[in-house]
């Protein structure tokens, strides 16, 4: 039988305090979009702009994310009272729902997106890696069965890392030998996407004084989230893979992510009248 039955188990982050459930996914959310916005004002100040806006955008973010996380899994579930349930935030529907309300507030205010969108890119990879800590404090969105070095069983996941589970909902075959019962070890998807919005957070650090125009350092970040994405898939334990049960519909979207992102890219690739650098003209001068 192959030995997949990991040594690593995994035990979600929960704490009652009084009526409410404190969890780990809770606070890696809540710590994601305040990292997110101190990085985002203080870059936003650093290139002589005021950063006060940037607390209403936070909020519109919450907002927009939250729904859109909850839109986005409620469609793919083809469950519409999923959006009344406690699991379920998918990262495109939320990152998309994310940018649309922002981009709301931002028309609201007169603002200019690809100003605000320049300061997010770095911010947002922060607030992913981060975010990523909360999926696996509560054991959810682990890898496909794998035996290697670091291999995490999920005993009490969201959903258990069971023969049963990886069957019924992943559709992925069971090991030979196997009850139905037993917990697997899998890939700790979750860990190394922490690492990837880490690296992409220090590329788009590294590239914040950019010479293009506003803009052009969100279209990186579109693409490196979209290469992420994909590559990650391919370990994902999912039920939603076609075309040979290879590719994801995530996959799709981190395609299209990637494609806009690069067009974006080379529009905002040099400065002009329309389209400024990244430093106010008082502090340029």
């Amino acid at each position: 039988m192959q030995n997949i039955f990991a040594s690593i188990v995994q035990e979600p982050l929960s704490y009652d305090v009084g009526p409410f459930q404190l969890t780990g996914f809770g606070l890696a959310v809540l710590l994601a979009f305040v990292i997110a916005q101190i990085i985002a004002q203080r870059e936003l100040a650093r290139r002589g702009h005021d950063p006060e806006p940037l607390g209403d955008l936070i909020f519109a973010a919450v907002i927009g994310g939250l729904l859109g996380g909850k839109i986005y899994y409620a469609i793919l579930m083809h469950d519409m009272s999923a959006l009344l349930s406690r699991a379920g935030f998918v990262f495109w529907g939320g990152l998309t729902g994310g940018i649309l309300a922002c981009y709301l507030v931002i028309r609201r205010k007169g603002l200019s997106f690809p100003r605000i969108s320049d300061v997010a890119a770095p911010a947002i990879a922060a607030a992913y890696s981060i975010g990523r800590t909360g999926c696996w404090a509560v054991g959810d969105d682990y890898g496909r069965p794998w035996n290697g070095p670091w291999a995490v069983s999920f005993p009490h996941g969201a959903p258990p890392s069971t023969v049963a589970n990886m069957t019924d909902l992943f559709h992925i075959p069971a090991p030979p030998g196997s009850s139905p019962n037993q917990v697997l070890s899998v890939h700790p998807t979750q860990l190394y996407e922490v690492a990837l919005g880490f690296v992409m957070f220090l590329i788009l650090w590294r590239l914040r004084d950019h010479k293009h125009a506003e803009g052009w350092l969100f279209g990186l970040y579109c693409v490196l989230a979209g290469v992420e994405r994909f590559m990650i898939e391919f370990l994902r334990a999912k039920d939603d893979r076609f075309l040979f049960g290879t590719f994801t519909g995530a996959q799709v979207i981190a395609v299209l992510f990637t494609i806009g992102g690069a067009i974006w890219m080379y529009v905002r690739r040099n400065p002009a009248a329309n389209a400024p650098g990244i430093y106010a003209a008082t502090q340029a001068a």
